[in-house]
């Protein structure tokens, strides 16, 4: 196999979109991202092969629920356009649009979901500023050492 060569965490409301969709549909574009830096990191950072954290958050539990790659380059995200998403941006246009996506494909369910407080007693392992132990810190998709990646793998 060869290796990854980045890792990335993606959030999603379970209730919108979960680990069981996206192992139901195979393959899926991460529409709705709303957040420039986030976009960037999907836009300019994001190869085919990198390795995603599908991260569940805004529920009862959240936490870490699986594994999915990245599955294609980034590309405008539709929804921008189309008046009736509740993710439409009336100031982007096709001919230069302000929103890209990635598609991701399924690799597994973790054998159980790795829950916010746990993650956070390995906050000094993961590094000062990680996102999901940050204060304030609301970014849906940001990159991962292979440390970091590695650390959170073993917790399942």
């Amino acid at each position: 196999m060869t290796p990854r060569k980045r890792y990335w965490m993606m959030k999603s409301e379970p209730d919108t979109f979960s680990i069981d969709d996206l192992a139901r549909v195979g393959r899926e574009p991460w529409t709705g991202v709303r957040n420039y830096q986030a976009r960037n990191f999907m836009r300019d950072g994001m190869q085919v092969g990198d390795g995603v954290m599908i991260y569940h958050s805004n529920c009862k539990v959240p936490g870490i629920a699986g594994l999915a790659t990245v599955a294609s380059h980034a590309y405008p995200d539709p929804t921008q356009f189309d008046p009736d998403s509740e993710y439409f941006d009336p100031k982007s246009r096709r001919e230069s649009p302000r929103w890209q996506l990635v598609d991701v494909a399924f690799e597994r369910k973790l054998r159980r979901l790795i829950p916010l407080q746990e993650i956070r007693r390995h906050a000094d392992a993961l590094g000062d500023g990680f996102p999901l132990t940050a204060r304030g810190n609301r970014l849906s998709v940001f990159p991962l050492t292979a440390a970091q990646w590695q650390l959170l793998l073993s917790l399942e």
